[in-house]
């Protein structure tokens, strides 16, 4: 046991980040806690967000980023080599290349022209489907988004029929036009 408590007394920073001196009023906002399960580059983003006043302060920026770690991620950083971290860049290459595995590639195009709906399956369920892969896309791509979302409902469909006869000309208008059958959906069920 005195070997763990002596490697967590060892810190993975540098000399020049251990003895910076800490703003006088700096008040530690509250950090939605990495998990060690979740996309390390979406965490070192909102980190990122919560302490942007302070971003050109290398030392505040690593010595309060260990408070933004849950347990098993405290676990992955104390397992650093002492003296091995001497900017914030190195601390979040370092925290991403131990959780890369939990990083999520963008989706492509063809992850959503493939989507469909499955006999019984319901609007709702579709739809949540659907955005959900259309969130992941990188780059706009409305007018595909449209076109792909009616010609993956069933040929008889409502919805589908409303939106050949008037099509929807944004994502924002498509979303409404979902909602209004999902609501009839729901009360037939």
């Amino acid at each position: 046991m005195s070997k763990a408590l002596d490697r967590l007394s060892k810190s993975p920073f540098t000399r020049l980040i251990e003895e910076a001196m800490l703003p006088r009023r700096f008040q530690q906002p509250t950090f939605i806690v990495y998990n060690g399960k979740t996309n390390p580059i979406q965490h070192v983003s909102q980190f990122n967000q919560m302490m942007a006043v302070h971003s050109k302060n290398e030392a505040l920026m690593c010595k309060v980023f260990s408070s933004s770690l849950g347990p098993v991620a405290m676990r992955r950083f104390n397992s650093l080599r002492a003296n091995s971290i001497n900017s914030y860049r190195q601390l979040t290459q370092a925290f991403g290349s131990c959780f890369v595995t939990n990083s999520k590639p963008p989706r492509s195009m063809s992850t959503l022209l493939s989507l469909f709906m499955h006999d019984g399956e319901t609007l709702k369920a579709y739809s949540d489907k659907y955005w959900e892969v259309y969130n992941d896309l990188e780059g706009k791509y409305d007018d595909v988004a449209i076109n792909t979302f009616k010609n993956g409902l069933p040929m008889g469909h409502g919805l589908r029929k409303s939106l050949t006869g008037k099509p929807a000309t944004s994502v924002r208008q498509l979303m409404d036009r979902i909602d209004k059958y999902k609501r009839v959906e729901e009360d037939l069920l």
